[in-house]
């Protein structure tokens, strides 16, 4: 296989889970990194999880993920259908050349039979349940009685004792599995849908799939796979398996233990740039010490050969300090933007406010805040006025003299013909000395007045973004509100 071609190829069971995105992730990265293909592929064999709305889910947020898949649905290709379930007679057909070859074979156990075998070998202590392949030895004419009479059935992998099944990995290496240890695997389901193994083969052969590029928990299927692989006398691709996504305390990452859909994230307000750059480095590094990437970056930088075998531990502290890093290397056209989508989900959308009001609140607060939505809860102030003063603020900065002295600011402000940030600062400067005290006696109960708050950019800068009548009418209810 001279072409690169991979695939993602999720279930459509709910939302894309980040460990689902880091494969997406490493399929695309891939693909891009060597002029290959990325390619969509449902896998929506187990109707009993299919849950309605998935796939439409998985592709929103693959689509903001910025990954795009050069084939699949919706986008269509020359290997389609793309959906597993429009793909049936495809596998009816494949399965039966292994019936026919001897590798797989008709099986008309029932369920109660296959309880009381699993019953039995858990009783001998046997490492795992396994099927005796007692219907391996039925007639070609039993079998057809059987499916003439409309005995349900199932078809199943005819596995061959005492062989040793090998592989490479090129995250693994040399891979080696002992069939002794591998179950009769059902191909064909009772309800003649197919399993997800024979569904996966027979799909990444005939889409020309050059490497399979997965998580590590579907590493003990491989064995499967690589049996019919040799089956049908097909090439094997290549096979990754990727390092399984911990928590802190390297329990596998699980929605017990916090968010795990990409959505979560998408709903909470991060970038998807950072999403995407965290993802990036979960199992894998360049080489070296950097962690900020974006996009083009990590298509340049990618590798399998540099995707760590150990597992990843999902650092929540890491996401947030490198959303905060993608945000303020935004350009300010970027940042507007993002925070007016926010600002119409806010509180505030009933009020309207100028591009050039934004990009003055975006300079003062850009190197405070982490996520977009903080321009407005870290700064509500500068999007209506405060209903309220911070209790401890008022109990530390307003004295029995405040009043009077803010009353005298006040009117330095109103006269003021320049109301420039450094015109403000001159008045208040010039209003301390009048009154023989130090600037911070006037600074906190302004900053109080006009924002409510204790904390925030610098006053000057608040009340130059404000404007001068804004500043007088909020010192004129602060003097009425703060006793």
């Amino acid at each position: 296989m001279e072409k690169i071609r991979v695939r993602f190829a999720p279930s459509p069971t709910g939302y894309l889970h980040v460990g689902g995105l880091r494969t997406a992730l490493y399929n695309f990265l891939f693909a891009r990194r060597n002029n290959g293909k990325f390619i969509l592929r449902i896998e929506d064999t187990d109707r009993n999880r299919y849950v309605e709305g998935a796939v439409e889910n998985l592709i929103s947020a693959l689509k903001w993920s910025g990954l795009e898949f050069d084939e699949g649905p919706v986008a269509g290709g020359n290997f389609g259908p793309y959906m597993q379930s429009e793909r049936l007679d495809i596998y009816q057909e494949h399965v039966k050349e292994l019936i026919k070859n001897g590798s797989a074979y008709y099986c008309f156990c029932t369920p109660e039979r296959l309880e009381k075998l699993k019953e039995e070998q858990q009783k001998q202590k046997l490492p795992q349940a396994k099927y005796d392949k007692q219907c391996l030895t039925l007639s070609k004419n039993e079998i057809e009685t059987n499916i003439r009479n409309n005995v349900p059935f199932v078809i199943r992998l005819n596995v061959e004792p005492n062989k040793k099944i090998i592989f490479d990995d090129i995250v693994r290496g040399k891979v080696e599995f002992e069939s002794n240890n591998i179950d009769d695997q059902v191909l064909i389901k009772s309800d003649g849908y197919p399993t997800y193994h024979l569904a996966n083969v027979v799909d990444d052969h005939l889409m020309q799939i050059s490497h399979v590029i997965r998580g590590e928990e579907w590493l003990s299927s491989t064995p499967k796979h690589v049996i019919l692989y040799d089956a049908f006398k097909w090439e094997r691709p290549t096979f990754a398996h990727l390092p399984l996504l911990l928590n802190p305390d390297r329990s596998k990452l699980s929605k017990r233990q916090g968010d795990v859909a990409v959505e979560d994230y998408r709903v909470k307000g991060f970038l998807k740039e950072a999403l995407v750059n965290f993802v990036a480095l979960l199992g894998w590094n360049a080489g070296d010490d950097k962690e900020f990437y974006n996009m083009n970056e990590l298509i340049d930088s990618f590798s399998l050969e540099r995707v760590n075998k150990s597992g990843a531990v999902f650092d929540l502290e890491k996401l947030n300090w490198l959303n905060a890093e993608h945000l303020r290397r935004k350009t300010q056209e970027e940042i507007l933007a993002l925070l007016k989508d926010e600002l119409k989900n806010s509180e505030f959308s009933h009020f309207s406010f100028s591009d050039e009001y934004l990009v003055q609140i975006i300079s003062a607060m850009k190197e405070r805040v982490s996520f977009v939505k903080e321009f407005i809860t870290k700064s509500p102030y500068f999007f209506d006025p405060p209903k309220f003063y911070e209790e401890a603020a008022v109990q530390k900065n307003w004295k029995d003299d405040t009043g009077s002295q803010l009353k005298i600011l006040r009117d330095e402000f109103a006269a003021l013909a320049d109301p420039s940030k450094e015109g403000f600062e001159h008045a208040l400067a010039s209003t301390a000395e009048k009154l023989g005290i130090g600037k911070g006696k006037l600074i906190h109960p302004l900053r109080l007045s006009v924002s409510g708050m204790s904390t925030g950019p610098g006053v000057f800068d608040i009340v130059m973004i404000l404007g001068k009548e804004e500043t007088l009418k909020r010192i004129d209810t602060a003097l009425e509100k703060i006793k």
